[in-house]
């Protein structure tokens, strides 16, 4: 197994000249636009009802797991390197996810998914199951993926869906340049350290850079918000709806293709 993820430019499948458009996401459902329209509403439910107030940026210490999750990243990392080795079989989150096209450059953020929103992705859970293991642990768990931005790589500024969830990045490789591989979330930037969880609301605007010659690896964990009862039923609904959705459904269509092809192909 290499001691790193390889850093050069990937071939594949996918145009490289692609960039990022709106224009590559497939037009929304009725019910995906009414969920857009009620997105903004029900984020305000929940922010009002959090238990850990709304903010950008979290102490990771809030969240008692993040720190077993640090304590066993070496037994994390190793699964990763070895999962990551050939990042080919390695699926583009744009390929996986039509909806990411607006942002994912082609090709070069990819996702090794474990759980993506409640769905377990059993082939991947057995390559690292001392991953899969520590992550079944967390609280109100939604979605944990090794996330793998390849060098020279910008996602523009985006945010996520819901305040139902907060997002968990665990360094896993992080390029020798910290400086030049961070993340802005609002007006404050911010990197990654391995071994060392980062907590933040995905829902602020957030853009990432990685100007390094070397692969950037995070953990990337979403787990539910501590919240009251009224941001309990609100997220609970609006986040059925979205795993019930066209946006999470393609997701896991595209995400068994690309399992079936990399299986077949041992």
């Amino acid at each position: 197994m290499k001691d790193t993820v390889p850093t050069g430019a990937i071939p594949d499948s996918v145009d490289a000249t692609l960039r990022p458009s709106s224009r590559l996401v497939p037009k929304k459902s009725l019910l995906l636009r009414f969920g857009k329209y009620m997105q903004p509403r029900t984020n305000r439910w929940i922010a009002r009802s959090s238990r850990v107030g709304d903010k950008p940026i979290f102490d990771s210490r809030e969240f008692p797991w993040a720190a077993k999750l640090e304590e066993h990243w070496e037994e994390i990392r190793a699964e990763a390197l070895a999962a990551l080795e050939d990042l080919n079989s390695v699926p583009p989150l744009a390929s996986i996810s039509p909806d990411h096209r607006r942002i994912a450059p082609a090709g070069r953020w990819r996702s090794f998914f474990l759980v993506g929103y409640g769905y377990r992705e059993e082939s991947n859970c057995a390559i690292c199951p001392r991953t899969a293991e520590l992550v079944s642990h967390i609280p109100g768990l939604n979605s944990a993926f090794f996330s793998v931005l390849v060098p020279h790589t910008h996602l523009p500024t985006h945010t996520g869906v819901s305040k139902a969830f907060l997002t968990c990045h665990l360094g896993i490789q992080v390029p020798r340049d910290a400086e030049k591989c961070r993340m802005r979330v609002v007006d404050t930037w911010v990197g990654w350290q391995e071994g060392r969880a980062l907590v933040f609301d995905d829902v602020f605007e957030h853009e990432v850079r990685n100007d390094t010659d070397e692969t950037r690896i995070v953990l990337l964990v979403q787990f539910r918000r501590p919240v009251g009862l009224i941001g309990k039923v609100v997220g609970g609904l609006f986040m059925e709806g979205v795993r019930r959705s066209r946006f999470v459904q393609d997701a896991r269509r595209g995400l068994a293709e690309w399992s079936a092809q990399r299986d077949a192909n041992r």
